[in-house]
């Protein structure tokens, strides 16, 4: 198994002056290109993407390259306008007042004032990831995030739900039945990656399947990590049978 950090993230190169020109999605499939010829895995890997990660791989999957031989898209929206409405609904629906306070400091783009930040945890802690405490790797991510958000804020916004970058208005419903590799669809019975936001790719797939954990939200792989990767155990083994 091979997981590795994008450009910008993690133990890669960081770039905190490049523009947003430079964050593109054509740039990270070229980086996955130069991996996969790299490794000399061109000819048979399967590909699974959590999140960005797994809109990253649907794009990879769209193009239909030969050596693909399955694909998981794990909590992953199809579109980010749905994932958008998705995210203000699931808002709305959280108690104390918190839809209120994120868009009064939205309105200002005061991102930063304590009751945003608080308002900002309830909904992560709903439906980012429900595991209580957050395990080491999820504090560690987000620390990462805080560092040098500059891809983060660059393609997504400050927050999960506040999607103002390059992203804002990506889809990819209109190519998904261009994919010919298996495909295995995971979410959260709680994710910020809804079944409207997510149920695209399950449906305009051809054959995809579709599991949704349900005991988790936005991180299966920590918050049922024996469940999520059954699932993914299993599917890989019907690809290589």
């Amino acid at each position: 198994m091979v997981h590795y950090d994008q450009l910008g993230n993690g133990r890669s190169t960081h770039l905190p002056d490049a523009g947003a020109d430079f964050w593109t999605v054509e740039l990270f499939l070229e980086e996955l290109d130069t991996l996969l010829d790299y490794l000399g895995l061109r000819d048979r890997y399967c590909l699974l993407g959590q999140s960005w990660g797994g809109m990253l791989a649907a794009e990879h999957a769209v193009l239909q390259p030969e050596g693909l031989q399955g694909l998981v898209i794990a909590n992953s929206p199809s579109s980010f306008p749905t994932w958008v409405e998705e995210a203000l609904r699931l808002r709305r629906e959280l108690p104390g007042g918190v839809h209120e306070a994120l868009l009064a400091h939205e309105a200002t783009a005061d991102f930063s004032h304590p009751d945003y930040l608080a308002a900002t945890e309830v909904f992560y802690r709903a439906h980012v990831c429900r595991a209580d405490p957050w395990p080491a790797e999820v504090v560690a991510t987000f620390d990462a995030i805080e560092a040098d958000p500059t891809v983060y804020h660059t393609m997504n916004g400050p927050t999960e739900f506040h999607v103002i970058g390059t992203l804002k208005d990506w889809t990819i419903e209109d190519r998904l039945h261009r994919v010919k590799a298996p495909t295995l669809v995971l979410t959260g019975r709680f994710d910020e990656a809804t079944p409207r936001a997510a149920e695209a790719y399950a449906q305009k797939i051809p054959g995809a399947q579709w599991v949704i954990l349900g005991g988790s939200s936005h991180m299966p792989h920590v918050e049922e990590p024996a469940l999520c990767m059954r699932s993914v155990s299993s599917f890989l083994d019907e690809v290589a049978a």
